[in-house]
């Protein structure tokens, strides 16, 4: 196997490596969710994602980008949120072409509720893979990070 192969390999293994990490958490944080507060990892995220910005509001391509999911997928979850009156959209004000999507007060209540289910999992996640020398350094990985609040 020569040099560059080998590199393909690592990074593939790596890949693999964080790959399994996500599907484990997102399992865990998947069935917590719906089971205490009838919400997807997808659905938490964007009413997380949406909450922590000014005004708990952002147009719509901003959104797919910030839950890095599709156009079409974001606009299918957020319809589907916006149903059960979680959020809301509206015109841009300054750009009729704009559309916003903002967290209704009972979205922002049900995040407040399904916050710690969320963090308590994750934090619970992160500590059992940690315990696996195959994920343990992803978890310190992570672990270093830091990230400056908006």
């Amino acid at each position: 196997m020569s040099l560059a192969d080998d590199a393909v390999e690592a990074r593939a293994q790596g890949w693999r490596t964080l790959a399994a990490l996500h599907a484990r958490i997102e399992d865990r944080l998947q069935r917590a969710l719906e089971r205490d507060h009838e919400l997807s990892v997808s659905e938490y995220t964007v009413l997380d994602v949406l909450a922590r910005q000014d005004g708990f509001h952002l147009r719509m391509n901003q959104l797919a980008n910030a839950v890095v999911l599709s156009q079409s997928a974001t606009t299918r979850l957020v319809a589907r949120l916006e149903d059960r009156g979680l959020l809301a959209r509206y015109l841009c004000p300054t750009d009729r072409r704009g559309i916003y999507t903002e967290v209704t007060e009972t979205g922002q209540q049900l995040l407040a509720a399904a916050r710690p289910t969320h963090d308590e999992v994750l934090a619970t996640a992160l500590a059992g893979a940690a315990e696996l020398p195959e994920l343990a350094p992803l978890v310190s990985a992570l672990g270093s990070l830091s990230f400056t609040p908006k």
